[in-house]
């Protein structure tokens, strides 16, 4: 069963720390079905939380974002790495994270990331004329040509595959490592794996895309390099993901669902292995 689609048993939620997932949850009135049809009395559940995020780079708003407010200072440097608004983590000098009051439900409460980048890197964003608005999951929202939404994907050192029981612990690792999605079953998550299979950062959101970014800004900060380990992810494998990877150098991308035909022809254009289906006891090599 993939991870996207685990049921949620009270074993599940127990294994979680409410506290660690913080902002990133609430904590909802709801109603279950029993073998009596409907059940009346009260009952709570955690739901995910998704705000709109908006990345505001020298003052100039970039993008809006759905996405889980959680590892946002990630997010920040990760989008800005993968969109190729600065080449290197040392062009972003500081984020911000300013809450936009000018709504009545505070659930909705709006995320200002005040970026401070080179100002060469700006010149560049400013004459590129992007205004995206990216809805859940959304990786291509606002692209204003053909010719910007499909670009040259840069090609990344080849190197080997991951063995299948190195993946097979990978996706165990990454399981049990989802606590946003283990109190919520909402979510997407993106995980560093080192060749060991030892889990080095998880980040979730929302949105595939974002979960990404957010691995990204977190890899960079830490300063891991993309040859040491590999990338799994609990969505699909479409191009948009692979783009991402490419353009910061992983050179492998395990996804526990399928991939994209212009994912595949993408990933072997560039050398990436692009690996699919990574369930327990299978997977399938693009």
């Amino acid at each position: 069963m993939s991870i996207e689609t685990m049921p949620r048993s009270q074993a599940d939620k127990s294994r979680v720390n409410r506290q660690d997932a913080g902002f990133s949850q609430t904590r909802v009135s709801v109603v279950s079905n029993s073998e009596n049809g409907w059940e009346t009395e009260d009952l709570t559940d955690f739901v995910v939380e998704e705000r709109p995020v908006a990345l505001v780079y020298n003052g100039v708003s970039h993008a809006v974002m759905m996405a889980t407010p959680q590892d946002l200072e990630d997010f920040a440097l990760g989008f800005s790495l993968s969109e190729g608004i600065i080449h290197h983590p040392e062009e972003m000098f500081s984020c911000d994270i300013i809450e936009n009051n000018d709504t009545r439900d505070a659930r909705s409460i709006g995320l200002d990331l005040q970026l401070h980048i080179h100002g060469e890197r700006m010149h560049s964003l400013k004459s590129r004329h992007r205004a995206m608005a990216g809805p859940t999951g959304c990786g291509l929202c606002g692209k204003r040509s053909l010719e910007e939404t499909l670009k040259t994907v840069p090609a990344v050192t080849r190197q080997q595959k991951p063995s299948p029981q190195t993946i097979q612990n990978a996706i165990q690792c990454i399981t049990s490592g989802q606590r946003i999605q283990l109190m919520t079953g909402a979510c997407h998550a993106a995980a560093w794996m080192s060749f060991d299979a030892q889990p080095v950062a998880i980040r979730e959101d929302v949105g595939r895309h974002n979960a990404l970014d957010k691995l990204i800004g977190a890899l960079a900060i830490r300063k891991i390099k993309p040859e040491s380990g590999f990338l799994v992810v609990t969505s699909r494998a479409s191009y948009e993901m692979v783009y991402k990877a490419a353009t910061v150098g992983i050179t492998t991308l395990v996804a526990v669902s399928g991939a994209t035909g212009l994912a595949v022809e993408t990933a072997r254009n560039t050398g990436m292995n692009l690996i699919g289906f990574a369930r327990q006891g299978r997977q399938v090599v693009y």
